[in-house]
Parts: C-alpha cells; structure tokens; sequence
C-alpha cells in the first residue's frame, strides 16, 4: 500500500488509515451496535492489510477501550492519534459528548486514553473541534506541549474545519491538520494545500463521502449530488462509488493520509483495494472536479 510522510512529523504512514469511530458503540451519536469478537476481527484485519495509521478520540465510545483490549499487543504495528478536549457524560440510554477546553481536561483525556489504550505514548493527540477563541482562552496550545514534553505525546494537532481552520494555519504550531473533504463535500479542498504550505500533515475524514446511500450523517443529500454530475460515467468498468470517492481523494496531492472506518472485514478488504489502486488517472480527476462545480460543488472562497 502506498504510504506518505505526515508532514513535519517524518512518520510514514499508509494513504489509507483506519477511522476507529465506527467501533463506538450506540452510546454515543445513534452508532451501530458490535460485538466485541467483532471489534476484536476488524481491528487485527486492519492491521494484518498493511494499514499503519489509526484514529480513534476519548468521545468515540469504547473505540479506545478496544483497541486497548485487541491490538495494544500489536503497538509497534501502528502509528496512534487521538483527539482531546472532550467528555463523556452518562445521561442513561446514551453519552453526551460536550467539549470542556481546560488544561486540567486535557491532562485528564491523555492520562484515560493511554489506560484505556495500554500504552505510555500516543503519536499524536489533536484538538477535537476549538474555536479560535476557546484555544486561546484556555490556552490549549500550552497544554499540548506540556503533555508532548512529558512524552506521552510525540506530536500536536487539530481537528478543524470552517470558519475556524483559517486562524490555525497561521500561528504555524500544529504538525498535524485533520479536515473534512471529498468529492461531493469540496469546502476545503484549497484549505489542505494551505495546511500542507506549513510543513503540517493533513489527515482527511470523510474522504468516501459519508458511505452508501441509506448511511445516514446527511449521505442522502450528497449523493444526490453525485447524481447531478453524472459521475457514474466515470467509473470504470465493475467500479464502485465509494471506491471512486475513495481515490478522488487519495489523489489530492495535499493529503497525506484519509482515515475511512467500517465494522466489516469485507468493506476494509475493498477500501484496500481501490487504494491499492492508486490516484486517479489525471484526466478522469479532472474531469471530475470539472463537473462537480458545475453541479455546485467545489472549494469555499475564504
């Protein structure tokens, strides 16, 4: 599998990495209930295809608990991020996941994620989702580095997205930028080469469009989208959309690597291949930029 430097951080992860919300749990945003034989299966098929990068966040349910449980043995297999900020609040049938930006919140979020994970370091631990203002008012940034320091973190990062992404990039401090971006959702596609000019690397999520149709998280209006540009002439013969969106955005020369999650070995085994793949030929890509902007889609002006 094809793999590429994460910017600044010199590690070389695989362009294709594993999205490790989609083991939550239902607790936690209507997520699907798994079996744990089941988390235990896709986990070690993740790492057993070659896939080096997970991402997982202490608001993402059981997903740290898992892969603590599952692949800890496996630690040197993988690079691991995770995100910060957040909380999980029992209100009975369901967690909540309100943001708490302190320092003290973030110390407690690294020291339950390395238990729940079995290890004394992550890779990388990012911001879940501040605004400009809160980073600054709870002087987040200073908290990242204090907890790098003791080495329980190797490198800093956020996850962001407009409007508050554009006043990230400038103060030049995170190695790390995870964006939202794919061919039928192209806000940001300009904004992974402003994040990628800082010498950062850029993580995407939802670089398959939010799954199938029927998926939920708002897919249904998205592939209306894809429909209104016809792309389906653009697929090659016995391809599929998801793998299409899924080297749409593997060929964006900004990224360095697209987290895509699944509870279910066969779908990992596809995500695989169609990376396997590689980047679009240049002039499909092309083209299919050309036609989601006439259908309406493409980067913001920010």
């Amino acid at each position: 599998m094809e793999t590429k430097q994460l910017g600044r951080t010199g590690l070389t992860v695989t362009k294709l990495g594993y999205g490790a919300m989609e083991i939550r749990g239902p607790r936690v945003w209507n997520g699907r209930p798994i079996a744990d034989e089941d988390s235990e299966r896709i986990l070690n098929a993740v790492l057993d295809s070659g896939i080096n990068f997970i991402d997982t966040s202490y608001d993402y349910g059981r997903s740290e608990e898992l892969i603590g449980r599952y692949i800890s043995h496996r630690r040197s297999e993988y690079f691991l991020a995770t995100k910060c900020g957040c909380t999980l609040v029992d209100c009975g049938d369901h967690d909540e996941t309100p943001h708490v930006w302190t320092r003290d919140n973030l110390l407690h979020n690294i020291e339950t994620s390395l238990r729940r994970m079995k290890t004394d370091y992550v890779d990388l631990l990012q911001l879940h989702g501040p605004t400009v203002k809160q980073a600054e008012e709870g002087g987040l940034v200073d908290a990242l580095k204090e907890i790098q320091a003791s080495g329980k973190v190797r490198w800093i990062g956020i996850s962001s997205y407009l409007p508050n992404l554009p006043g990230f990039l400038e103060p030049n401090v995170f190695d790390t930028f995870q964006i939202p971006y794919s061919a039928l959702e192209r806000a940001h596609e300009n904004l992974l080469s402003d994040a990628a000019a800082t010498g950062a690397g850029v993580i995407v999520r939802g670089g398959v469009g939010r799954g199938e149709p029927g998926a939920g998280l708002g897919a249904e209006d998205k592939w209306r989208l894809w429909e209104k540009a016809n792309l389906d002439e653009l697929l090659e013969e016995g391809g599929s959309r998801t793998g299409f969106l899924l080297r749409f955005t593997l060929t964006h020369p900004a990224m360095s690597t697209t987290i895509v999650g699944t509870m279910k070995p066969e779908h990992l085994a596809e995500n695989v291949r169609y990376a396997e793949k590689g980047n679009l030929p240049a002039d499909v890509y092309e083209e299919a930029k050309r036609r989601l902007a006439e259908a309406g889609e493409g980067p913001a002006t920010v």
